[in-house]
């Protein structure tokens, strides 16, 4: 017997705030049926595409140590860093810069979304398949 990821859950101090953010940053919608508000203390987006859910709960306590889990984005019509320049307009804010850090680009931005929470930019398939041949 195995289990299956039913949704991704991100505690936070604003469910409707960051919910709103973040589907900005991955293109996913509300439920249909269950739109999220103002004042929502769990707000859930989901991906049309993929069918992946993530859930904005909020809690009291707030951040206070790096996140243990975290999401790993890969732009899918961008390169990472017109991808990284289009979050940090949108309120992301840039915690450590490793692009260099195998010396040729192949590294990783990691942001943090408005609540402080980390992420990562990795380079996009394109690119990806560009580094494998040159």
């Amino acid at each position: 017997m195995t289990s299956t990821i039913a949704h991704t859950s991100v505690d936070c101090a604003n469910a409707y705030e960051l919910s709103e953010w973040w589907k900005q940053v991955l293109g996913y919608v509300d439920l249909d049926g269950d739109p999220n508000l103002p004042g929502h203390e769990e707000c859930m987006i989901h991906s049309l595409e993929t069918g992946h859910h993530v859930l904005f709960i909020e809690v009291p306590d707030a951040k206070q140590v790096k996140n243990r889990m975290h999401f790993d984005l890969r732009p899918t019509d961008r390169t990472r860093d017109d991808e990284v320049e289009r979050l940090l307009s949108i309120g992301a804010t840039q915690v450590e810069d490793h692009r260099d850090i195998r010396g040729d680009g192949t590294g990783w931005v990691t942001l943090a979304d408005p609540e402080g929470n980390e992420f990562c930019v990795l380079r996009s398939d394109a690119e990806r398949a560009v580094g494998a041949t040159s």
